[in-house]
């Protein structure tokens, strides 16, 4: 049966290029830090940028359940930190999503914050 699918989907490993900028007294940024308040949520957005993976790939590197990787990528989903980048099929033909960092960095800034716009240009440029 493996024969009859491809093993390996088509997989967007494309990432956006400009880091995300995030402000404590955002909202946004309340869901972002709760998210990444767990190890394991780290440890899988950590695995995430070296390359693209799927959750049973991902629990394998982080030692931990299928089931328990895939309920933080759907926080780091909700978050914006991760998306979904594609599909492969298993040795038994089920489909399975590919998992992709969504940003290559994530900054977050404290204090009034001033020309917010100007300052994230600064970091990307930064960065770059």
């Amino acid at each position: 049966m493996s024969g009859l699918l491809p093993s390996d989907g088509t997989v967007d490993s494309s990432v956006e290029t400009a880091p995300r900028v995030h402000w404590l007294d955002d909202d946004e940024t309340e869901q972002l830090l709760g998210c990444l308040s767990c190890d394991t949520a780290r440890d899988l957005l950590s695995c995430l940028q070296d390359s693209p993976a799927t959750a049973t790939e991902l629990s394998k590197r982080v030692e931990t359940s299928v089931q328990n990787a895939r309920h933080h990528l759907g926080n780091l989903i909700e978050a914006d930190l991760v998306r979904v980048a594609g599909t492969r099929y298993s040795e038994k033909g089920r489909e399975m999503k590919v998992y992709a960092a969504a940003a290559p960095f994530v900054v977050c800034v404290g204090g009034d914050g001033g020309d917010r716009e100007a300052f994230a240009e600064a970091i990307a440029a930064f960065l770059e």
